[in-house]
């Protein structure tokens, strides 16, 4: 982790030595500050629709697009968070969140990466589960996999 993130500061730094050879000093920081208010601004308002869907959706009832709706919040709001961050990397990949086209194939890579976790965490706690539409079928109900676990014996330890 401390890799990348030494690579991120040294591509950030690399593209703003890049841009500033190119447009000077003034221009750099203009553009850097152009970004951060551009984005904050799309940041906002795609946020206030990702909103008014995932509420729209709990309203209706609707447990699949909700879920899709809140995980749009989410990448909306690290993205706005990204752009926030002065550079222009992180601009860019704030703007692939926000984006709607682009932040639809984040949210599937997301929730595909969530599903493989949850899966993982299940069959090590409780046994073989799947995952089917977002709830978790589970081979054994959850109090006979309660009864397959190893027996607690009580008792106190002596020194001596």
């Amino acid at each position: 982790m401390a890799v990348a993130f030494l690579l991120y500061v040294v591509a950030e730094i690399a593209a703003v030595w890049a841009v500033g050879s190119a447009i000077g000093v003034l221009g750099t920081i203009a553009l850097l500050f152009a970004g951060a208010f551009i984005g904050s601004w799309l940041a906002r308002r795609e946020g206030g629709r990702a909103f008014r869907a995932f509420a729209e959706s709990a309203r209706l009832g609707r447990p699949a697009d909700a879920e899709k709706e809140l995980t749009d919040g989410m990448l909306i709001g690290l993205g706005g968070l990204l752009i926030l961050l002065p550079g222009f990397v992180s601009d860019v990949i704030g703007l692939l969140f926000i984006l709607p086209p682009t932040r639809s194939v984040a949210r599937k890579v997301w929730q595909k990466r969530m599903q493989r976790r949850a899966v993982k965490f299940a069959n090590r706690a409780r046994g073989p589960v799947m995952v089917v539409d977002s709830e978790v079928v589970m081979d054994t109900p959850p109090a006979e996999a309660a009864r397959k676990q190893p027996p607690v014996i009580e008792g106190r330890i002596v020194e001596g």
